[in-house]
Order: C-alpha cells, then sequence, then structure tokens
C-alpha cells in the first residue's frame, strides 16, 4: 500500500514538472492544474455511466442532454457509446463511485470533438468540471483534433465560465449557446502528459479498490469482483 501511494504521489509530481514545459496557453490555466485522477472509460463501465446520468436530476439532464432526457433515452446512450471512435474520462470518489464524467466526440473529417460533461451535485464547485474539460483538451490535442466544441445552455454559468477563461469564442441563440475553442498542435509534452496522468489515475484507482476490499474483509463483508 505504501509503496504504490509513493508511485502515485512520485507520478503527480511528475505530471507537475511536465506541465510546466508545456506552451501557455488559454487551456492551460493554472486554476486547473490541481491533480484529480481523471480515468478513460470503456465498454465495462456502460452500466456505471448510466447509472451516473441516471442520477442527475431534471435540470441537469436538461443541462446535459439539451432535454430532459429518460431513464431508458440514458440507457440507449450508455448503450451506444463508441469507445473506438471517442473518448470517455471518469472521476471516482473515495467508493469508487462514478461521480463526474465527460465525452469526448470525434469528428475526424472536421477536425472537430465535441465535449459534453456531467458532475454529481456533491463534486461540484471543486473544479472537478474545470479538470475533466483540461484533460479533454489535451486528449483532443493528441488525436489532432483542430477545434473543440460544446453545446450549453444559457443557464449552465459554470461551464460558460469555463470557456470563458479558456478563449472560447461563444455565439448565444436564445436559451442555448455554442462554444468553440481553437486548440493548439499537439507536442511530444503533451502525449507523454496523457500518459503519466492515465497511469496515475490507474494507481489511484488500484488504491481505493484495495483499500475497500480490506474495508470488506475487516467487517466481513462480502466484496465482488469489479471491472477495472
Amino acid at each position: 500500500m505504501h509503496a504504490l501511494t509513493a508511485r502515485a504521489q512520485g507520478m503527480h509530481t511528475q505530471t507537475e514538472l511536465l506541465e510546466t514545459a508545456l506552451p501557455a496557453g488559454p487551456a492551460l490555466d493554472p486554476s486547473w492544474r490541481d491533480w484529480l485522477p481523471v480515468r478513460t472509460l470503456g465498454p465495462q463501465h456502460r452500466s456505471r455511466i448510466a447509472t451516473h446520468l441516471q442520477s442527475l436530476n431534471e435540470q441537469d439532464r436538461n443541462l446535459r442532454f439539451g432535454h430532459n432526457a429518460s431513464d431508458e433515452q440514458i440507457g440507449h446512450y450508455a448503450n451506444r457509446l463508441d469507445f473506438e471512435r471517442d473518448e470517455i474520462f471518469g472521476v471516482f470518489d473515495s467508493q469508487l463511485v462514478l461521480v463526474a464524467m465527460s465525452h469526448l466526440a470525434f469528428d475526424g473529417a472536421q477536425g472537430l470533438a465535441e465535449f459534453g460533461v456531467s458532475v454529481l451535485p456533491q463534486m461540484r464547485g471543486k473544479g472537478v468540471g474545470g479538470r475533466l474539460f483540461g484533460h479533454a483538451v489535451t486528449h483532443a490535442r493528441n488525436r489532432g483534433a483542430l477545434v473543440m466544441a460544446i453545446h450549453i445552455a444559457r443557464e449552465n454559468t459554470a461551464m460558460l465560465s469555463i470557456m470563458r477563461r479558456a478563449g472560447a469564442q461563444i455565439e448565444f441563440d436564445g436559451p442555448d449557446a455554442t462554444a468553440q475553442l481553437d486548440l493548439p498542435a499537439h507536442t511530444v509534452a503533451s502525449h507523454v502528459q496523457a500518459l503519466v496522468e492515465s497511469q496515475a489515475a490507474n494507481w489511484d484507482y488500484r488504491i481505493k479498490m484495495q483499500v475497500l476490499r480490506l474495508d470488506a474483509l475487516r467487517l466481513d463483508r462480502w466484496w465482488p469482483p469489479m471491472h477495472s
């Protein structure tokens, strides 16, 4: 346990050093550099993605999907996610509950990456949305995207603030807004940053899983096998 923690802390330090080497730009606002483990999600996480999104209330569903999506529609969305084409990221709490996630959808023909995000109420106001956005920017750059776009409800002031700080161009159309952010080209440093952060997030997840398993053993509880 101590060795794993030390290694994760070492990766945290590496990430901070790498970020200082990245070219300055609006998407690298220092306020977003506080490290938070963001994992890449895969097909094995479909049910947890659905559970996360179905836990959103009516207002939050409107902000995320542009309408009050039903549980059935959300389940259909989770089942149709294309993990080969797109990238989906998640933040897990100490109980391995998916408390925040983002979907980065790619249109390679247009060099466009579209970003969507959701954060559970207990995690808001802690910079999680901004962290997921900054993480997505790095991955979009590394995939060769030229522009990141996001459709935002006018009332979603938190996301509008994130996009303004990033230097995005925002156009309003009634209750909705569209923001577009020009992305810098990928660099060796941006690829290494993504790799290091991915490894650190995986270690963080495994540490949390091990802690939960030890707690279950201590309390004589059954701990079901979990997808990593």
